[in-house]
């Protein structure tokens, strides 16, 4: 019985020793990764069997900063700031301040050059393309410069405008930008830390704000007041990163230093609610302009406004795409369509919330295509046939 009792307290002693020899190594090997190689592989251990406590709130707190450090030293070479260049009429009302501040008149407005920091952007190519809002480049009558982190100005030579999406390609002569790292925004959770940059308020280059993730596949009628715009967006990322005006055009990252969105808008009534494009739809935006040198893309014609379900009843109408403005000598109107119809079927697909947007709906045709479009006119459902054109965006 004694004999068996020694063994038994042997077999414990060797195992325990076995243990803390086994632990120790680890340790120490722990150390030495650390010290050798910058493996964090004892903090990570330590992390899991410590409690939840200031220390390791600490260490996850100054992980985190780091994380968005080097995101931002990763990605903002790459991020330009959108400058506009236009004559503007000022004092067009023919009248002068005095030296004592009284009005007198005038000959007349007198003609200036504004030049400003108008909304931002990010280098997709090393040979000089930029990505963009098209609504920051959307003055036809104005000219564009990029200007970089460096302060080296460029200016834009080419513009190419996609017509469905809120996007623009700036081609400028450069060989040696620095491209961004395009991210995949199909499997973005809600939650999902976010870094946005850009130059806030057309003035304040580089600047960094963080955030999550707030809601995904909105739809929403977004302003900016700053570039002064207002359009239907589909499909946006929701984000409580501030998306300040001058903003857009920038880029949404993840905490790898992924551009997952092209940050497009605030809300023109909310706070801390910004929108931004899913990368996705701009990595097909860009392979189709790869392909054709341009962003061949059908379109219908129309500004309008998405009348939802709680709208519809409140007004005794359908739900669908009330049209604000039919493009003239657009295929809208070729095909008789006019401003105040509701648009409800298009194809065979309903235009709501739930069945598609009218982009949306646009954007999976085909330049060419015929398709019957059902629609409201004086409390009456219509029928007629369009035929999609595609859209010149030079």
């Amino acid at each position: 019985m004694t004999n068996k009792n020694s063994n038994r307290y042997a077999t414990r002693f060797f195992v325990l020793t076995g243990v803390i020899l086994i632990t120790s190594l680890l340790i120490l090997a722990g150390a030495s990764l650390d010290r050798l190689y910058g493996l964090s592989f004892l903090d990570k251990l330590l992390l899991r069997v410590q409690p939840l406590g200031k220390t390791v709130v600490s260490q996850r707190l100054v992980y985190e900063e780091s994380r968005v450090i080097e995101a931002v030293e990763g990605v903002g070479p790459s991020v330009v700031t959108v400058n506009i260049s236009k004559k503007q009429i000022i004092n067009p009302f023919g009248f002068d301040v005095g030296p004592f501040g009284l009005f007198g008149p005038s000959l007349g407005g007198r003609e200036e050059k504004i030049e400003q920091g108008i909304g931002s952007g990010f280098v997709i190519a090393k040979d000089g393309l930029v990505v963009t809002n098209r609504h920051v480049v959307d003055d036809r009558e104005a000219t564009y410069k990029i200007v970089t982190t460096n302060d080296k100005t460029y200016e834009v030579k080419n513009i190419y405008r996609d017509p469905v999406n809120d996007l623009a390609i700036l081609k400028i002569d450069a060989d040696d930008l620095k491209p961004v790292e395009l991210g995949d925004s199909s499997n973005l959770k809600v939650g999902q830390f976010v870094i946005a940059i850009g130059t806030a308020l057309g003035e304040f280059r580089n600047t960094v704000t963080t955030g999550v993730i707030s809601g995904l596949g909105r739809g929403i009628t977004a302003s900016s007041p700053f570039e002064g715009y207002a359009e239907r967006i589909d499909d946006v990322i929701q984000t409580d990163a501030a998306i300040n005006p001058g903003n857009s055009g920038g880029p949404l990252l993840n905490s790898a230093g992924q551009v997952i969105g092209v940050s497009v808008a605030v809300a023109a009534q909310g706070e801390n609610i910004g929108f931004a494009l899913p990368i996705n739809i701009v990595k097909e935006s860009l392979q189709n302009f790869n392909q054709t040198g341009k962003f061949s893309r059908p379109y219908l014609g129309v500004s309008y406004r998405m009348i939802d379900r709680d709208l519809a009843i409140m007004n005794e109408v359908p739900q669908g795409a009330y049209i604000v403005e039919v493009i003239e000598n657009s295929p809208a109107e070729k095909a008789g369509l006019e401003a105040g119809d509701i648009l409800t079927r298009m194809g065979g697909q309903l235009i709501n919330e739930e069945g598609g947007g009218l982009a949306k709906i646009i954007n999976q045709k085909k330049v060419g295509d015929r398709i019957k479009v059902i629609f409201w006119r004086d409390g009456k459902e219509r029928e007629t046939e369009v035929v999609l054109e595609e859209f010149d965006n030079e």
